[in-house]
């Protein structure tokens, strides 16, 4: 049939004179092919060219649509006569396995050095210890030299003076501090630490203290009136002595839980607000869901420390202060960039009836304020802080509501209700190589020193890294509250709080106080990779004033404390933290309520402050 309407198509395309002779021809072929096919055109379409035998073969094509056909099976390989690999003495002898991957370095010619700590060192935990392959030592040093001239006002001693004839309540106000501490850290760490926690560590850190003050007014360096205006003291403490044991990963990517046992560095915050020392404690920590979760549980209880130096000291016996932590983190919240934490501190005192003097012969504890009579308190502090950034804005934020019971008030001896707020924010912007920012600080002061409630707050041990630290006027000099009190000062050394404190390590929190009120501005210049310049601002005021007239018995006390300006410098001359040098220079020029408490007769109106560090470090 189909050769038939093949046939009629065909001869249409043909001349007319010539259609006979071909329907002849094409006619003797259909009878030819008659015995092998009905469709002989089909079959012909279809058949495809037999190869030689020899020839190579070729993929066949793959028609529109059709699955690919599964290639053949490969055929095995035969080697007949093949050479086996040479053995491992057949190798040259200088290539030889080294024992670890640490040392491949060796074999390209550089060796460590023992002095050298910028390159691969043992001792600086760059790779094992000697005949071991995860045992890491670790030796680090630092010396940090201060020199500090500073003034501030200084009472007259009470039973007598460097100058006959002097009846004032104020005299001199310049002094002198110099400072040299060596520190020295030994460290022994199990596991490779470059990607997972170690298995263990164990840690010892040593700190030597040479200290020198010069003062121009007796009873200020000594309690004895005897005793020169100088002092030179020198002491050992233990800031370190723990053993961290990495108990599990709970995930693939090193999520883990460890515990950590002894003398320790802490911080309740990011910049230390509350509570950051190196206290003796239990700390469990630990993360979660690729470290987007970090949690703390750590209890402590408080060492004593040397009064001149600040060290820890294991002379003494353990204080019977309890401080213990809970907190929670976590990245990028609220915002991507922005760490939020949440804690509960809970400071249990029991040092009633204890009567502690410092080093030179001061009491603090109890401090001699209000009844003079030592206490017993139990606070809770529930705070949250925020570090971190939202695109260029730099952000820090903190905080904290106290809450708790001070079974002797120092102005009514009978029960407190303790109810005290703190907040301070930190934005900065970066501009290239300059970065602005503002702070702003509020503490609660007390406004009815005589009921049964006490709003001040104080903190545990600050150490604030806040408003340009330790180079402003304000956080770094401590400033003796003159007449209303014994060996009570102001505000802290390295500190912000307004609390009248007798001292900040070895005293007690204080809850009857002025508060505190802060705003600032400064800016940071980096100037090159070496150098970097700053400036700040801050203008500082009292919260309230019951607590200052009732212990100074005046009627009137404002509430400005008045302008702290600073400018620092800070020098890496080879651009690294292994040699800094830093210089700072304060100016406090006092308002309306510091002149009130410390008017004088020598007409001081501004005080001074001028730092200069050098740290060295291996």
């Amino acid at each position: 049939m189909r050769g038939g309407l093949l046939l009629a198509l065909l001869l249409t395309t043909i001349p007319l004179a010539e259609r006979a002779r071909a329907a002849d021809l094409i006619g003797d072929l259909l009878m030819s092919a008659s015995a092998a096919s009905l469709d002989p055109i089909a079959d012909a379409l279809d058949a495809t060219p037999q190869a030689p035998a020899d020839a190579p073969q070729e993929q066949p094509r793959r028609r529109p649509g059709r699955p690919q056909d599964l290639p053949p099976a490969e055929a095995p390989q035969q080697n007949k006569g093949a050479i086996n690999a040479p053995p491992p003495d057949a190798f040259p002898t200088d290539q030889v396995p080294i024992p670890d991957r640490w040392r491949l370095i060796e074999a390209v010619g550089v060796h460590s050095r023992w002095f050298d700590p910028y390159n691969q060192n043992t001792i600086k935990g760059d790779r094992p210890t000697w005949g071991t392959q995860d045992w890491f030592f670790t030796l680090t040093g630092i010396s940090d030299t201060i020199l500090e001239p500073r003034s501030f006002p200084l009472p007259v001693g009470s039973q007598t003076s460097t100058r006959p004839g002097s009846n004032d309540n104020f005299g001199r106000a310049n002094s002198f501090v110099g400072s040299q501490t060596v520190i020295v850290g030994l460290a022994l760490t199990k596991g490779s630490t470059a990607f997972k926690p170690p298995e263990i560590e164990a840690r010892l850190t040593l700190a030597f203290n040479d200290n020198y003050a010069s003062v121009p007014e007796k009873r200020i360096l000594s309690i004895s009136p005897s005793n020169p205006p100088r002092r030179n003291d020198a002491f050992v403490g233990v800031q370190e002595a723990f053993i961290d044991y990495h108990i599990r990963n709970v995930s693939d990517r090193y999520d883990f839980d460890s515990l950590r046992v002894g003398i320790q560095p802490f911080s309740s915050d990011f910049r230390g607000f509350l509570f950051q020392d190196n206290q003796l404690g239990v700390r469990l920590f630990g993360d979660r869901d690729n470290n987007r979760w970090q949690y703390n549980l750590a209890a402590f209880q408080r060492l004593e420390k040397d009064t001149n130096s600040g060290l820890n000291d294991l002379g003494q016996a353990l204080r019977k202060d309890s401080i213990f932590v809970a907190n929670l983190y976590r990245q990028d919240l609220p915002f991507p960039g922005i760490t939020s934490q949440v804690s509960v501190v809970y400071d249990r005192d029991r040092e009633a009836g204890q009567i502690h003097f410092d080093d030179n012969g001061f009491p603090v504890r109890p401090a001699l304020i209000g009844n003079d009579r030592s206490r017993d308190y139990d606070v809770v502090y529930l705070g949250y802080n925020a570090d971190g950034h939202i695109g260029r804005l730099n952000l820090t934020a903190s905080a904290y509501s106290a809450t708790g019971e001070d079974r002797n008030s120092i102005f009514t001896g009978r029960k407190a209700h303790i109810q005290s707020w703190f907040a301070a924010f930190e934005p900065s912007y970066d501009l290239d190589w300059i970065r602005v920012r503002g702070s702003a600080l509020y503490a609660s002061g007390d406004r009815k020193p005589y009921d049964n409630r006490e709003t001040g707050f104080d903190a545990i041990v600050e150490n604030p890294q806040f408003a340009g630290a330790d180079t402003s006027y304000w956080i770094r000099q401590s400033i003796p509250f003159i007449g209303g009190g014994q060996a009570i000062s102001l505000n802290g050394r390295n500190g912000v709080l307004a609390d009248l404190r007798s001292s900040k390590d070895e005293g007690q929190s204080n809850f009857n106080n002025p508060g505190t009120i802060l705003l600032g501005t400064g800016a940071d210049f980096d100037l090159t990779p070496r150098i970097r310049l700053s400036a700040n601002i801050n203008r500082l005021w009292f919260d309230n004033t019951a607590v200052l007239r009732v212990l100074r018995n005046e009627g009137s006390i404002s509430r400005d404390l008045g302008w702290d300006y600073s400018v620092s410098a800070i020098w890496r001359p080879k651009m690294t933290q292994n040699i800094v040098f830093r210089g700072s220079v304060a100016i406090f020029d006092p308002g309306a309520g510091f002149n009130d408490l410390f008017a004088n007769s020598s007409g001081d109106n501004r005080y001074y402050s001028v730092l200069l560090d050098a740290i060295l470090s291996f």
